[in-house]
């Protein structure tokens, strides 16, 4: 079961009088003031900041910036020197060695950059070394090593050599080595950047993947931002051993804590970052109750609000179908009495998934007669996307996303409006 982690005021600080560079950074004396009165460096400064169970937490920096420093801490690889470290409540700086021990092999693993694979040990034995060195038996440690090559991707190669692997491979058995013991927390330390982008990019999808069969809270550093943005859940952002800023990684692009992590994000691909449901904006909605009757009080709508288009849902807000004041005037043609506004919905407008990243939709809304609709897995309407939007989002560094709009509730059609020979009729031309 993952686990959560929070760091609460923490510090390292490297050097032999450490109490010193404390006071000092107390009082608000910078890291390279304390540096130079002291001789003392201040590695990690003051973080404090939550890792919620099952998430993928990105902290990213410059080199320097503390990031590596932080992670290893989380398993005391590195001693905090002030601030607690609490994993689901508990602060494991009060762990003494035994329990310090069961910690790392029960709960938390760790990926490195290298993949540290040696070499004259087959691929299983490689998998299985971590729970050799825990003293886990031999029948025991071979079957989870199994288990871990086949989530990754490599069930077969189990009797196979380092030297026989690819990178990308190689770095598959380093993530399955972390994975056999099944650890609630995994600590990934710039696991991904010494491989090939296209192999990089496989191994971010395959970490995703993992995710989704069985949730860890995984802890990721990383130096690319597009990598953070594409499989981090929040985001922390270090400069000089401080926490600049923690958000989403909307938030961090909409609304920068500074002008570091403005400038950190500047490069950013935003359009592989949002989705269409982070744009979508509100438009004219119509509720539906009756399936034979709404063309001829839908079209009094659009004429009285000068619209050219509206949305049609569900009581329930599912998106239906959209229709507009032509699609109407054609469906009621020549008709006499009421007519559902399913017989006027434009076959050409097809809906946006929520999740569809804005890169995606250049296509479909080059040739959409019309703003098209987002819906989320069930069929719940969120909005709409237009061509403006899109345009605007795409010409600026920073996307200029607005804020949140409050929600237009739909407009209730009138299932008594009349629809009798009285009433107005669109006749044939």
């Amino acid at each position: 079961m993952a686990k959560s982690i929070t760091i609460d005021k923490v510090f390292k600080v490297f050097g032999d009088a450490p109490e010193q560079a404390l006071r000092l950074a107390r009082a608000g004396v910078s890291k390279q003031q304390i540096l130079e009165r002291t001789g003392q460096s201040i590695g990690v400064f003051n973080a404090s900041f939550d890792i919620a169970a099952g998430e993928i937490f990105v902290v990213m920096g410059l080199s320097g910036s503390g990031k590596s420093t932080l992670v290893r801490m989380l398993n005391r690889l590195i001693e905090p020197t002030s601030g607690r470290i609490l994993v689901d409540g508990e602060n494991i700086n009060d762990y003494g060695d035994k329990r310090l021990r069961e910690l790392r092999r029960k709960d938390i693993s760790m990926v490195f950059q290298s993949f540290a694979l040696m070499p004259h040990l087959s691929v299983l034995e490689n998998t299985a070394f971590g729970l050799e060195l825990a003293g886990v038996p031999r029948a025991e440690r071979e079957r989870a090593a199994t288990e871990a090559l086949a989530q990754v991707g490599l069930a077969g190669w189990e009797a196979s050599y380092p030297d026989e692997l690819s990178g990308g491979m190689q770095q598959r058995v380093g993530l399955a080595r972390a994975l056999a013991a099944d650890p609630s927390i995994l600590l990934m330390d710039e696991a991904f950047s010494a491989l090939d982008p296209i192999i990089r990019t496989e191994m971010q999808s395959e970490l995703l993947r993992l995710q989704e069969s069985k949730r860890r809270t995984i802890v990721f550093i990383s130096h690319d931002l597009d990598e953070a943005m594409r499989i981090g859940d929040h985001i922390a952002i270090m400069k000089d051993g401080h926490v600049v800023q923690v958000g989403t990684p909307d938030e961090i692009l909409r609304a920068p804590a500074d002008d570091y992590v403005r400038d950190f994000v500047r490069g950013v691909d935003a359009a592989a970052v949002f989705k269409a449901s982070d744009i979508a904006r509100q438009a004219l909605t119509v509720i539906s109750e009756q399936g034979d009757r709404g063309c001829r009080a839908a079209l009094r709508i659009l004429e009285d609000s000068d619209r050219d288009v509206a949305y049609v849902l569900s009581p329930r807000k599912h998106y239906l179908g959209t229709v507009s004041s032509q699609s109407l005037r054609e469906a009621l043609r020549g008709h006499q009495g009421a007519l559902g506004l399913k017989n006027a919905f434009m076959r050409e407008v097809v809906p946006l998934e929520a999740n569809a990243p804005v890169a995606e939709l250049y296509g479909a809304m080059v040739h959409a007669p019309c703003p098209l609709p987002v819906i989320d897995d069930a069929g719940q309407y969120l909005g709409v996307v237009s061509r403006t939007t899109l345009m605007r989002f795409l010409d600026r560094d920073t996307p200029p996303v607005l804020p949140e709009q409050p929600e237009v509730a739909p407009l209730q059609l009138n299932p008594q409006f009349p629809h009798q020979a009285a009433e107005p009729i669109v006749r044939a031309a």
